[in-house]
């Protein structure tokens, strides 16, 4: 086990601490709605970029943590690696550079998997998904936008990963998903692990895209709450013999985490 630290940018100590491994996990990424286009870009695709030619350099398997952004969602049912992100969603940076950076991947015949959205312990940036859970367990969330999204326990997204290093086949991606809840029930499961009152005002998309308008919600944020994100992780079941668990486990240690 190495623990070099190593700027996804510097492209020649990239490949030094590579040489020699077996294989490569790629999980790095910046997962944000706010920082800039042109760092996302420089992480996510430059720095990616810089994995791929290394790994090829030195003949090592990549396997690349991706998202299920890429896959869709699709309006009326669950999004499969068969689709794709839709068109009006690729104007959010973070969105188009994960789908730049996973073409990448498999284009050099390297594996992706897509976690759908990881809850659980260790998520101390926050990012986005631990704001959200944050935002619910300090009360600071009275209400829900009329969507909902696939939660996978953090943990299974790691055996997933394990899984597609094992048995992953060359230029495929793997959805690693596990229930699809809408907002109302997994805001009102935080609140109660959290002994914290249920958000219960529902908001239409039209007042989220008028709050966005007025600058009181990020931009970005505002324009993938149009479309419930569902997604199957079938594939992943068929091909790795992936099989997630409860989410409920993964929302409680989120909610201690957030609560000490």
């Amino acid at each position: 086990m190495r623990d070099d630290w190593v700027d996804l940018l510097d492209a020649p100590r990239l490949r030094r601490v590579i040489s020699g491994c077996d294989a490569v996990v790629h999980v790095a990424a910046l997962y944000s709605f706010t920082a800039t286009e042109r760092e996302l870009e420089l992480v996510n695709v430059h720095g990616t970029r810089n994995v791929i030619e290394a790994c090829r350099a030195e003949g090592v398997r990549l396997l690349a943590t991706s998202s299920c952004a890429t896959c869709g969602p699709v309006p009326g049912r669950a999004a499969t690696e068969e689709d794709s992100t839709p068109g009006w969603e690729l104007v959010v940076p973070y969105k188009r550079t994960k789908l730049e950076a996973e073409r990448l991947v498999l284009a050099a015949g390297g594996v992706c998997v897509n976690p759908t959205t990881p809850v659980g312990d260790g998520d101390r940036a926050p990012t986005p998904t631990g704001a959200m859970i944050r935002g619910v367990v300090t009360g600071r969330y009275r209400a829900f936008p009329r969507i909902g999204v696939n939660v996978v326990d953090v943990r299974d997204v790691a055996r997933g990963h394990v899984l597609a290093l094992e048995h992953g086949r060359p230029g495929e991606r793997y959805l690693l998903g596990g229930v699809d809840l809408e907002l109302r029930d997994l805001f009102a499961a935080v609140a109660r692990l959290a002994g914290r009152p249920r958000p219960r005002l529902p908001v239409p998309y039209a007042a989220i895209r008028a709050a966005a308008a007025l600058g009181a919600v990020n931009r970005n944020e505002a324009i993938l709450a149009r479309t419930p994100a569902y997604f199957s992780s079938a594939k992943a079941a068929r091909e790795l013999g992936y099989r997630p668990g409860p989410v409920e486990p993964a929302l409680a240690r989120a909610v201690r985490e957030a609560l000490a």
